[in-house]
């Protein structure tokens, strides 16, 4: 009987030690998986910010092209313009020596003229140098023309120049300009002058919009023709409403 009750009493323990084995196998098991489950989740974080980091790089290198190709075209550009300015310099120099010349040739013409007066030459001779006379005044004419047309390039140049280098720059205007306002459109914001390139007007200048001595706004040439431009009305100095017959001056007056 002793034995018996020892025999089960073995077998029992024997049963216990098992069920604790397997308990704890069954601990290091969900520890174990545990374990590999947080390694997936990190090795995923990893990989999502591996390609994250990747395009973020990806994208850094198109911007910095662009903005390479940008700078090389600006580049361009500032040297086109500077070339071009200087061949309209160049010729504005040639025709102010052709003015010279042609002044010259005026005076003297003159002195000629007077000269054969006083020589008592025959009204033919006298009717020649009235004629040569007339061709170089017109001569002169022109190339003063010319000289006005290349300088007011030149101006124009000189803005596009400045405006492609960034320097900060007002577009100054004839302190003797004055214009009217022709066409308003409240809509848009913009309006048409009845002044232009034949005086001087730039693109880029800014004009004070007054009526009766009162600034109602100031606005900035946008495009211009030989007699009228086209201005948009300036944001936060807009004073009052425009109207067609608002009288326009210069913002920045040359000295």
């Amino acid at each position: 009987m002793l034995m018996r009750i020892s025999l089960i009493v073995a077998i029992l323990a024997a049963i216990g030690a098992g069920t604790l084995n397997v308990l704890q196998v069954r601990d290091k098991i969900n520890t174990l998986i545990s374990q590999r489950n947080d390694e997936h989740d990190h090795r995923v974080t990893a990989e999502t910010d591996l390609a994250k980091t990747k395009k973020d790089l990806a994208n850094t290198k198109t911007e910095l092209a662009d903005t390479q190709q940008q700078l090389a075209d600006a580049q361009t550009a500032r040297k086109k313009a500077e070339d071009t300015a200087t061949a309209q310099q160049k010729r504005a120099d040639d025709l102010s020596d052709k003015l010279a010349k042609a002044t010259q040739d005026r005076d003297a013409a003159q002195a000629d003229l007077a000269a054969y007066k006083a020589t008592g030459k025959s009204p033919q001779e006298v009717l020649q140098l009235l004629a040569l006379i007339k061709k170089d005044q017109d001569t002169i004419s022109a190339l003063n023309d010319e000289g006005r047309r290349l300088n007011r390039t030149i101006a124009r140049m000189q803005n596009q120049l400045n405006e492609l280098i960034g320097t900060n720059y007002v577009v100054t205007l004839p302190a003797d300009l004055k214009g009217k306002v022709v066409v308003v459109d409240p809509k848009w914001d913009f309006v048409v002058l009845n002044i232009g390139a034949d005086q001087d007007v730039l693109e880029n200048g800014e004009l004070l919009v007054s009526r009766n001595g009162k600034l109602v706004a100031k606005i900035i040439v946008r495009t211009v023709d030989r007699n009228r431009c086209i201005a948009n009305i300036m944001p936060g100095w807009k004073l009052g409403e425009v109207f067609e017959g608002d009288q326009v001056t210069p913002a920045h007056p040359a000295s």
